[in-house]
């Protein structure tokens, strides 16, 4: 799984949520199936597509857009440096639970868009007390 940049989240999207584009490669074996994709906050839920399961073939490349959603900001860290995907991948003759750490460029992109998406939240919050 590799990092590829941001991407615009999809229509109708909440303001505190954001996505990322990601290239899941497989490289030799039979057609991977992915089950499941989460990531360990509990105040952010994660959305792919295409929506899983999906599969993959050996030697191919798929491009995955993951949607992320901060429902709870206190609970999510605006600086993590190592942050990870779990994905859980499915093939004819097991199943496994992978971790996946995308590098700095994921981290930095992430902080930055949490950070984002909580001052949409407090703004948001913001303005109906306002009203």
């Amino acid at each position: 799984m590799t990092f590829v940049g941001p991407h615009v989240p999809p229509p109708g999207a909440a303001p505190q949520s954001f996505a990322f584009e990601v290239l899941l490669s497989v490289d030799a074996g039979p057609e991977v199936t992915v089950t499941r994709v989460s990531q360990p906050y509990a105040g952010m839920s994660v959305t792919t597509a295409p929506r899983t399961p999906f599969r993959t073939r050996a030697g191919a490349a798929r491009t995955i857009v993951i949607t992320m959603l901060v429902t709870e900001c206190g609970t999510v860290p605006e600086n993590d440096g190592l942050p990870f995907f779990d994905v859980t991948l499915r093939n004819t003759r097991a199943i496994q639970e992978q971790s996946f750490i995308l590098g700095p460029r994921y981290a930095h992109a992430l902080s930055r868009a949490v950070q984002v998406a909580c001052s949409n939240e407090s703004g948001h919050h913001q303005n109906t007390r306002d009203a």
